[in-house]
C-alpha cells in the first residue's frame, strides 16, 4: 500500500517519508479501511512535543480519517464490509495510523458515516470533535444553560460550539482579535467577542448576566483571570489546552465560586465516552447541525507540506486525500 511515515522525530521535510509498505490486516475486534481522506492533526507528536519520544521504531501519523471498510478480522459482523466510516484514534497507543491507503483500527472506532455526509466532514470529525464532545458534555446536559467557548475559529472550539447549541446551550464564542469577528457567522453564533477588546469580559456578561456555566477552555494560562470573571456558582471550566505548562490560577475566587476544573486528554477518555461522542457527532452532523471551514487539501505526496501547513497555523482544517 502506498503510505507515509517516519522513523525519526523532527521537521516535516526532514523525516515524513512516503512509499509503499505491506498491506496491514486486521486482528480480532478490528476493520481495516480502505482510506480516501485523513486530517492532519497529529504533527506535535513527529515534532517530539514536550520531550516526546519515538512511541514505536516505526510510525505512520495522523489518527483521523474516513473512508471505507473493506475487511474485518474475527469476531466482526461480516456485513460491516463496504461500509462508509469515519475513523478516530488510529493512531492513539498504535504504531500505524491513517496516513495510507489501509488502516486497522478496533470496530468501535469506524463510525457509520451517513450517505449525504462527505468525507471532508467525515475527516474532520475525530479527535477534534470528541475533545469537543467531552469538553461540552462531559458535565452532563447543556439544555437552557450558557457556555462559553474559546477559540470558535478553531478545529475544537467550532465543533464545541455547534455541539452545545445542538444541545440546547445558548453559546458565547470568542475569537482573539477584533479582526476575526467577521469570520464567524452570526447565524450559527449570534454572541461573539473579541479578547482584545477593551473589557471582554463585561462583553461577555453583557449576554450572560448571572454568569456562564460552562467553559471549553483552549488556553488555560492566557484565560483563566477571564474566565474566573464570567463563571457562575458552581461552573465547569473544562480545558483542553494552556500556552504555559505551569499554569497560574486565580485559586481562591474560584474555589469560592466552587468552580470545577475538568482537564482533557484526548487520547485517555473513557471508551465509554468516546463511544456516546461519536454516537452524537454523527446525529449532529447528520441533522445539518455541524460544519468544518476546510483550508488546504493536498495529497498524500505532499505530506511534509500539510504538516508545515498545520504547524504554522491559519484558516481552515488541513486535509489529506489518498490515491485509490
Amino acid at each position: 500500500m502506498l503510505a507515509s511515515w517516519y522513523d525519526e522525530q523532527g521537521p516535516a521535510a526532514d523525516v515524513l517519508r512516503v512509499g509503499e509498505l505491506p498491506d496491514p490486516h486486521p486482528g480480532p475486534g478490528e476493520v481495516r479501511v480502505r482510506v480516501s481522506g485523513v486530517n492532519p492533526g497529529d504533527t506535535k507528536k513527529r515534532r517530539g512535543w514536550l520531550g516526546s519520544s519515538m512511541p514505536y521504531p516505526r510510525v505512520v501519523p495522523h489518527s483521523d480519517a474516513a473512508g471505507v471498510i473493506d475487511e474485518v478480522g474475527a469476531g466482526v459482523d461480516a456485513r460491516r464490509v463496504g461500509q462508509r466510516v469515519w475513523v478516530h484514534g488510529a493512531q492513539s497507543y498504535r504504531a500505524f495510523g491513517t496516513a495510507a491507503q489501509f488502516t486497522v483500527v478496533p470496530g468501535p472506532q469506524a463510525v457509520p458515516l451517513p450517505g449525504h455526509l462527505s468525507d471532508e466532514l467525515g475527516a474532520s470529525l475525530g479527535i477534534p470533535g470528541i475533545t469537543a464532545h467531552r469538553a461540552v458534555f462531559a458535565d452532563g446536559p447543556v439544555d437552557g444553560r450558557t457556555v462559553l467557548v474559546h477559540g470558535v475559529l478553531g478545529g475544537v472550539g467550532s465543533l464545541a460550539a455547534q455541539l452545545a447549541r445542538w444541545g440546547g446551550a445558548t453559546v458565547i464564542g470568542t475569537v482573539r482579535r477584533g479582526g476575526d469577528l467577521d469570520r464567524v457567522d452570526p447565524g450559527v453564533l449570534p454572541h461573539t467577542v473579541a479578547l482584545d477588546a477593551a473589557d471582554p469580559a463585561a462583553e461577555i456578561r453583557s449576554f450572560a448576566p448571572e454568569g456562564v456555566h460552562r467553559v471549553v477552555e483552549v488556553s488555560l494560562s492566557a484565560n483563566a483571570d477571564l474566565d474566573n470573571a464570567v463563571t457562575a456558582l458552581d461552573a465547569v471550566i473544562a480545558a483542553y489546552g494552556t500556552h504555559a505548562d505551569r499554569t497560574e490560577l486565580p485559586f481562591w475566587p474560584l474555589l469560592f465560586n466552587n468552580v470545577t476544573l475538568r482537564l482533557l486528554g484526548s487520547d485517555d477518555f473513557p471508551a465509554a465516552a468516546r463511544r456516546q461522542a461519536a454516537r452524537d457527532l454523527t446525529a449532529a452532523a447528520a441533522a445539518g447541525a455541524l460544519t468544518v471551514d476546510i483550508g488546504d487539501r493536498h495529497p498524500l505526496e505532499d505530506i511534509a507540506e500539510a504538516h508545515d501547513r498545520v504547524d504554522a497555523g491559519g484558516r481552515g482544517r488541513v486535509l489529506v486525500t489518498v490515491s485509490p
